[in-house]
């Protein structure tokens, strides 16, 4: 059964959480705003949660993980690199009228492949730079990549927040670009609209920076050398006049 995934911008909307089923198992990224939201959501559906997992560990994309995963016995992935930045996201959960989260309950969460629901496999990839332990989820089967606030449709991650590192986050990016994602992929990132790989590396500035082509530059094409999905491969940009 072909996993199916959803982008939820739950009250008050803020974040693009993502439920992610299989069947009538499910696993909530992200999962932002109230969790009784969230239950009411998932009891409307008829839909067990089997897991939460988040991105990195701002404010904004932890803010229900603790009630949910208490209120249904499951587990609260998120890099430990990222724990620091529980107590840290204090304000801006009273900032928006949502509980505060009193304690660090979740599991480490790191790199590698992991079954994320039954048949529905993940690449998880460490993508640090908007915060020490931000993770990113890449589903080949599915061609889905979850990315967080490390990109978006053109635009990148903060770096001025608790936890962040221009040069990191540069090291990252480039990363990304090597390793050879379809064009095709649909990228889901933190925040704003979701696009496709191939439609962030024509117009998104910060890449066309690591490329080489510098800011600004939408007429820059990054042509790549593939060596199958998930795999290192050499790219090179153009000017096209």
């Amino acid at each position: 059964m072909p996993a199916k995934f959803e982008i939820l911008t739950i009250p008050p909307e803020n974040t693009n959480s993502v439920l992610m089923t299989v069947g009538n198992d499910a696993v909530i990224f992200d999962p932002w705003g109230h969790g009784d939201d969230w239950a009411k959501l998932l009891g409307e559906r008829g839909l067990g949660l089997r897991a939460i997992y988040t991105t990195h560990g701002h404010g904004d994309h932890i803010a229900a993980a603790p009630a949910l995963a208490m209120r249904y016995n499951v587990p609260w992935y998120l890099n430990a690199a990222d724990a620091p930045l529980i107590k840290w996201s204090e304000g801006l959960l009273e900032y928006f009228g949502l509980p505060s989260i009193d304690k660090n309950t979740s599991t480490h969460l790191p790199a590698g492949q992991f079954e994320i629901l039954p048949g529905a496999w993940a690449d998880v990839i460490s993508v640090p730079g908007h915060s020490a332990g931000g993770m990113a989820f890449y589903f080949r089967d599915s061609g889905i990549l979850i990315i967080g606030d490390t990109l978006f449709a053109t635009g990148v991650g903060r770096t001025d927040l608790p936890g962040g590192n221009q040069t990191a986050l540069t090291e990252t990016i480039t990363r990304l670009m090597n390793m050879n994602f379809p064009d095709e992929t649909f990228v889901i990132p933190g925040h704003g609209y979701a696009s496709t790989w191939g439609e962030m590396r024509r117009v998104n500035p910060y890449i066309h920076s690591v490329c080489g082509c510098g800011y600004g530059q939408n007429s820059c094409t990054c042509h790549h050398e593939h060596a199958g999905p998930g795999s290192d491969h050499k790219h090179s940009c153009q000017y096209h006049k």
